[in-house]
């Protein structure tokens, strides 16, 4: 069928009068062969064609060198529920969540007046089990001096060296009495296990504390303390992938709470059983430097590398679906849709292609790609989504 338009304007060509007979038929025809196909061009990007589309993501080039991929959860090494050996009320409480503390650093305290009470009462005995032990020193030397001049029987003098010996023994077991009297009112006392950062506070002050949360209405650790300079990643991986990992293989984290950003990391560690349940291996991952903003139980996806990574391979790029990219040759082009038009960009020859994405320079994340582009689709032509 001809285009109308162009019906139209053979019409006013042939009526447009002796200038245009008097040209040369070849020229005639050229000019109607242009002025053809510009319509049939003005005519293909004027009509309106359905078209899929993908999204440009942001991806990192680690996945071109990756050899497997797991998921799991950021854990501290060091970690530890703080609690004490006495029982009693709590009465101060001097850290909350986030708290940073110091190793030996007094945390809490249960109430105490009784057992200081009892450590000055064991202190009073051993000051009179040393005063005891004195005189029966004083009398045992005075014994002696006698025995040598035969003033008293040698029975008297073991009397008195008796004496003595059994105020010696009252010595120690007062101040033996005394120590464990010190130590626990100590207990009342509870101190940082190590450096760390407060994650969770399980009790609050008034709260009744037991060693091991035995009684009713009782709590029993205080807090919970993790040391956050041995974060790690525990990761399961299946029983058939173990083969693939070695310790110290590089590993790239990526964490859902930090999305755009990827840690360096290594295999530190693997338990050396499986989960029969689960048919998977744990392994743990440590990081190579460790970022303040991570935090215990974030979730994490890890990537097993080949090899370490370059400078460049750390920073993310921008890709799109392979299928996107329409290939004539050495041209690699893809179709960027702009409002309801098409928008060509050709691709550079050194675009790297990780997997099943293609790299794409110039656009940003968000912006819409046509999957599986036709032949016939033209730059600046209009179209619209399917869907």
């Amino acid at each position: 069928m001809t285009n109308p338009s162009l019906q139209t304007f053979l019409a006013r060509a042939r009526s447009s009068g002796p200038a245009f007979a008097r040209l040369p038929l070849w020229v005639k025809s050229l000019i109607l062969a242009l002025l053809a196909t510009g319509l049939a061009v003005a005519f293909s990007l004027t009509r309106t064609s359905v078209v899929e589309t993908t999204t440009v993501v942001v991806v990192f080039p680690s996945q071109g060198i990756s050899v497997l991929n797991a998921s799991g959860y950021v854990v501290a090494q060091r970690k530890a529920a703080v609690s004490t050996k006495a029982q009693g009320r709590l009465e101060w409480l001097g850290v909350t969540e986030g708290s940073r503390v110091r190793k030996g650093e007094v945390i809490a305290r249960l109430e105490s007046q009784e057992l200081a009470a009892q450590l000055l009462q064991a202190k009073a005995n051993v000051g009179l089990a040393q005063a005891e032990r004195d005189d029966a020193a004083a009398a045992l030397e005075r014994s002696r001096s006698l025995l040598a001049k035969s003033f008293i029987s040698p029975a008297s003098f073991d009397t008195a060296k008796a004496r003595f010996d059994k105020a010696a023994a009252q010595l120690r077991a007062s101040a033996a009495a005394a120590e464990v009297a010190r130590a626990a009112l100590a207990q009342t006392e509870i101190r940082a296990p190590f450096d760390g950062v407060v994650l969770t506070k399980n009790a609050n002050v008034g709260d009744n504390i037991t060693p091991f949360s035995s009684a009713v209405d009782s709590k029993g650790a205080v807090v919970t303390i993790a040391d956050m300079t041995t974060l790690e990643v525990e990761a399961d991986v299946s029983e058939s992938s173990v083969a693939k990992l070695t310790i110290g293989q590089p590993v790239e984290i990526g964490l859902d709470a930090l999305p755009n950003e990827r840690f360096l990391g290594k295999v530190a560690r693997m338990v050396p059983t499986i989960d029969r349940a689960k048919a998977t291996r744990l392994v743990k991952l440590q990081f190579v430097e460790i970022d303040e903003r991570v935090l215990p139980d974030m979730s994490a996806k890890v990537a097993f590398l080949q090899r370490p990574l370059t400078a460049d391979e750390r920073k993310p790029v921008l890709a799109v679906n392979r299928a996107a990219v329409r290939e004539e040759g050495a041209r690699r082009e893809i179709y960027v849709l702009r409002q309801d038009r098409l928008e060509t960009l050709e691709l550079p020859e050194t675009a790297p292609v990780l997997g099943d994405l293609a790299v794409v320079p110039g656009l940003k994340a968000g912006d819409r790609v046509v999957l599986r582009p036709a032949s016939g689709l033209r730059d600046g032509q209009r179209v619209r989504t399917a869907g």
